[in-house]
């Protein structure tokens, strides 16, 4: 997949592969995540015992925000897979800018689901990957720079759906300006969902955290990540945030016709 060649992008068995190859990165950032507790007070807003100067927020919102300003100076952002948590807080590049054609309809970006993906990781998935409930103030920053790179791989990987909804627009334009024009939400649902497909990912997952889950030179088997986990954290959260991205986007899609 090539973001200079459009084509390439909007291949169907292009962003297969790519959201393949996304697991992996996905199943390996929890893995790292898995070595420290869940660390309440790091997302916790404004918290006495972290106290941040001029900020009204986290400690990972802090230092999710400072993040995105470095990475939005050496041109993260221009990327059209890339979806920023703070967007108000982006800036300039210092690098040229990258020219790349147009793939995505021109209210794209306006699609952001990253607060959503922000409190579902913190609620629902940090208790289950973490290592046992509770503080590590040593850890700190360590947690919060994997947490973050936690959410930029969920964030992608969610926010390809755009990708996967314009692909599927342009291959059934006629059926899908229908169910736009009526507002049928429930149709468009049905007809961007493969239950084929998505079983295989969940059973490719399976596969993924037996192989990469454990350490096969510890004899007592300690398990970092559990296919359970790994598989309801997509079925029930990765994969329902795709769809919903999805959708918002196709729901705008003749605005640009």
């Amino acid at each position: 997949m090539d973001f200079l060649k459009p084509a390439t992008v909007l291949d169907l068995k292009n962003i297969r592969d790519e959201l393949v190859r996304m697991e992996d990165t996905i199943i390996f950032k929890f893995i790292e995540r898995s070595h420290f507790p869940t660390c309440p007070t790091v997302y916790s807003k404004n918290d006495p015992k972290l106290p941040i100067r001029d900020f009204d927020g986290s400690f990972l919102d802090w230092a999710l925000m400072h993040s995105e300003i470095t990475h939005s100076r050496i041109r993260r952002f221009e990327s059209p897979d890339q979806t920023p948590f703070f967007p108000d807080s982006i800036q300039e590049p210092i690098l040229p800018s990258i020219q790349y054609p147009r793939v995505l309809a021109s209210y794209s970006s306006e699609i952001n689901f990253n607060d959503s993906i922000k409190d579902v990781y913190i609620k629902q998935i940090i208790p289950m990957i973490s290592k046992y409930d509770g503080e590590s103030w040593e850890n700190f920053g360590s947690v919060a720079t994997i947490d973050i790179e936690c959410l930029q791989s969920l964030s992608r990987r969610i926010h390809f759906g755009k990708f996967v909804a314009e692909a599927k627009f342009q291959a059934d334009r006629a059926v899908y300006s229908k169910m736009i024009q009526e507002k049928d939400i429930e149709g468009i649902y049905q007809s961007i969902t493969n239950s084929a497909v998505e079983e295989k990912i969940l059973e490719r997952l399976c596969v993924k955290a037996e192989v990469y889950g454990v350490d096969p030179t510890n004899k007592e088997g300690h398990r970092k990540i559990t296919p359970e986990y790994l598989v309801k954290i997509y079925k029930e959260l990765v994969i329902p945030l795709t769809k919903q991205v999805e959708v918002d986007y196709l729901l705008r899609r003749l605005e640009c016709e």
